[in-house]
């Protein structure tokens, strides 16, 4: 075989091993980047224990009820469920929902803002979950008709620093929502498959007891489709809200179910990738729970804190808001994750990257 037959025959050797060994692993949007449905063993965060829970003080907390906290992405804005039989002055209904700001992540909260009539209404509106981007807030509400006895509404910004520029709530359809009660929205948005994911709360027949979780895929119309048990991660007993790492690989859930310290506790479930269910979930343990209700799990974008209300002692109210914290082991850091944010309110001289 001459020289140049033999490099001809070599190149196309390589050609074919390539060929073969080809990365087959899912691609991103575009088909450029390969993506896997969970995160690769070197880049997946590991996380510290829980630590004791710290009450937000007297200026988030009131004499009344605060519930369901939502944390925005740069960690500026907190989102305050404020509920009945005592809601704090100054809200529109029965529950409402309000903004408390701060300037930094290392400066007090200011006192909450209730969000005004585009999101609350006569009736009990709550448990808001913001869109990874900011741009879109969920949350279920009484007080504007609909469906059944709650359902689930969103509501629109342009600007994802203006906490008070929210457009009129929209109803998200009766596909997804009942005739009865659909409660406590959560959005996952996932970066491996592309499907976002709204998973809630209802007690509508089909699931195993008091109060289920249900998960709805957004449909290419823009649309909730129909809401499917997640069977997993629901109980006979009462389970709530639920609060996802952004990987979509930890979920925090409130339930009443056996086996817990207090009357309701915070538990955690895992998976290996978002394509596997979820494990059976297990209760975060007497560090983060107490004998009392510990309920709405939040959770940070970088997945360090994890924001909940409880009735335990020593509150400034009935239900008052904590936050509990971990340290990140592992993983990509945090101004990465964060997508290069500043963490400071906007003052002129610094902006979140877009």
């Amino acid at each position: 075989m001459k020289p140049i037959e033999r490099l001809t025959l070599l190149c196309a050797l390589i050609a074919i091993a390539e060929a073969c060994s080809s990365d087959k692993r899912l691609l991103g949007p575009g088909g450029s980047k390969p993506l896997a449905a969970g995160a690769a063993a070197e880049d997946s965060p590991a996380y510290g224990p829980w630590g004791t829970p710290v009450n937000l003080g007297p200026v988030v907390n009131s004499s009344y009820n605060e519930n369901h906290p939502a944390i925005s992405k740069d960690g500026l804005s907190l989102y305050i469920s404020s509920s009945p039989p005592s809601p704090r002055p100054g809200g529109r209904g029965g529950a409402d929902i309000w903004v408390s700001q701060r300037a930094s992540i290392d400066a007090p909260w200011g006192a909450p803002v209730d969000l005004g009539p585009n999101i609350n209404s006569a009736g009990n509106d709550g448990v808001p979950s913001l869109s990874t981007d900011g741009h879109r807030l969920y949350f279920h509400s009484t007080g504007r008709g609909g469906c059944g006895a709650a359902d689930l509404f969103v509501s629109r910004r342009q600007d994802k620093r203006d906490d008070f520029g929210w457009e009129p709530a929209e109803n998200l359809g009766c596909v997804v929502n009942s005739p009865f009660a659909d409660n406590g929205p959560t959005i996952f948005e996932d970066d491996a498959t592309g499907l976002t994911t709204l998973y809630f709360n209802s007690p509508r027949p089909g699931g195993l007891g008091d109060v289920d979780i249900y998960a709805s895929t957004l449909q290419a119309d823009g649309t909730f489709g129909p809401g499917v048990l997640v069977r997993e991660l629901s109980s006979p007993s009462r389970d709530t809200r639920v609060a996802i790492r952004r990987d979509g690989l930890e979920i925090f859930l409130s339930t009443d179910r056996p086996g817990g310290v207090g009357r309701e506790d915070i538990w955690v479930a895992t998976r290996a990738t978002t394509l596997d269910p979820w494990s059976p979930p297990v209760p975060l343990g007497p560090v983060v729970n107490s004998p009392y209700v510990n309920s709405g799990p939040a959770l940070s974008f970088d997945g360090t804190e994890l924001y909940f209300y409880s009735n335990r002692p020593g509150g400034f109210g009935g239900n008052d808001l904590y936050v509990t914290t971990r340290a990140r082991l592992r993983g990509r850091d945090t101004a990465e994750d964060a997508g290069d944010e500043t963490h400071q309110r906007s003052d002129g001289k610094k902006k979140e990257k877009e």
